[in-house]
């Protein structure tokens, strides 16, 4: 059985290792575009590598997953992030987990992981080419399928896994395209806010630990820490706003009005709180007393947009001027201008249609013995090891279905 794996990417590399593993007659070939395999995993995490996350606090999948939550969840109950972390320790790894339930290796050096997926690649026989890019997948007259290159001699499996990662580019958009399924238009879904508001700006560097962030008018919201820069707000509460509102942003030319809570509370919430400090304080001035979750130079900021004296005490305040220093902490509202990448942890939405594949096995419904795996297929997460997650699940539940596959037609026994 000759089975071609397109990407050694996390999904590519850990289906290449479980298929020889488990089909160790087979010939496995990884065709990789770039100059090294795993470049994106070694980038992850700023270097250190988001493994996989606890999933505490997830209530339910799709706050997690905005596209693909359903399969995933069916994926989970086989290979989740309690068997991944298992996968990984079996193969040496330690891992720490972070407060914010991320899992990293305790080396904090993603090259413990890309290394250690590489040694067991040539180790169990997987043939590595790189620099081979994919420009069309056919099918073969007979069965099997044909892989045409830019540059290089075709290439003939019986199995073809495509785990190209996300494809944003042209170029893999085509080469999908051949095979005649439905794709779902690619946009980003992971990037930061660019903002014009220069009085903003200036505070770059100032973080609020727990915010909470929606466009006007619409359902999408993010919540958790705030990161101020100097082309305008990026951080977690961010990112979950950007991947939820992915594909809405990108119909808007990811311009919109963004409505920000720097208290991350509810109005019920925040008045009783700012009444005991006006009761506490209330012969001080208000630019010297501030809530706790607030930073100084952030509260100047806000203090100034409510309409507030730097020279004003809180027993001057009134109960207008408390009512718009209320309304712009809980409704701070900028105009987004456009996004940026968020480093280099390009993710995308959109892909192969989920409903091209098996949801069991992630093999096309049309087309025998082609399978998908990870980002290049409909789902996407927000940060924080969901996407890698998800990843290795899917690579490992391909290498079970061709393993099933094989043992049907007699390639293996039992």
């Amino acid at each position: 059985m000759k089975i071609a794996i397109i990407g050694a990417g996390a999904a590519g590399s850990i289906c290449a290792i479980e298929l020889k593993r488990r089909i160790p007659s087979a010939e496995v070939d990884v065709y990789e575009a770039g100059k090294r395999p795993l470049a994106k995993v070694a980038i992850t995490g700023g270097g250190r590598c988001n493994l996989t996350n606890s999933f505490e606090g997830i209530r339910s999948l799709g706050e997690a997953y905005p596209r693909g939550e359903k399969l995933m969840k069916r994926l989970f109950r086989s290979f989740g992030h309690a068997e991944t972390l298992r996968w990984f320790e079996d193969e040496g790894i330690r891992f720490v987990l972070q407060e914010d339930h991320c899992y990293f290796p305790a080396s904090q050096d993603a090259m413990e992981i890309v290394n250690m997926l590489c040694l067991r690649m040539r180790q169990e026989g997987v043939r590595i080419h790189t620099g081979h890019k994919v420009s069309t997948i056919g099918r073969k007259e007979t069965q099997g399928y044909v892989l045409s290159f830019e540059d290089k001699p075709d290439a003939f499996a019986d199995i073809a896994v495509v785990a190209t990662g996300g494809c944003q580019s042209k170029f893999s958009q085509n080469m999908l395209e051949t095979l005649g399924l439905e794709i779902v238009p690619p946009v980003p879904s992971l990037f930061s806010f660019n903002i014009s508001d220069r009085e903003l700006t200036a505070l770059m560097g100032t973080v609020v630990e727990e915010a909470s962030v929606t466009f006007a008018g619409t359902g999408f919201s993010g919540k958790g820490p705030l990161l101020i820069t100097h082309w305008g707000l990026s951080g977690p509460a961010i990112l979950k706003l950007s991947s939820h509102a992915a594909r809405h942003l990108a119909e808007k030319a990811w311009k919109g009005r963004l409505l920000v809570n720097w208290t991350g509370m509810k109005e019920q919430e925040l008045r009783p709180m700012l009444g005991a400090l006006a009761s506490a304080q209330s012969h001080k001035k208000i630019s010297n007393t501030h809530p706790d979750t607030i930073p100084v130079r952030l509260w100047g900021h806000i203090l100034r947009k409510a309409g507030a004296r730097e020279d004003l005490r809180w027993n001057e305040l009134g109960t207008k001027g408390l009512n718009r220093l209320v309304n712009t902490l809980l409704n701070d509202e900028y105009e987004v201008t456009g996004k940026s990448r968020f480093k280099e942890e390009f993710v995308t939405c959109g892909g192969i249609a989920l409903q091209n594949l098996n949801p069991s096995t992630l093999e096309t419904k049309t087309s025998p013995g082609l399978y998908f795996a990870g980002e290049v297929t409909d789902v996407d997460a927000i940060t924080g090891g969901f996407n890698l997650q998800a990843a290795w699940t899917m690579g490992y539940t391909v290498a079970g279905a061709i393993e099933a596959k094989a043992k049907a037609y007699s390639v293996l026994p039992g």
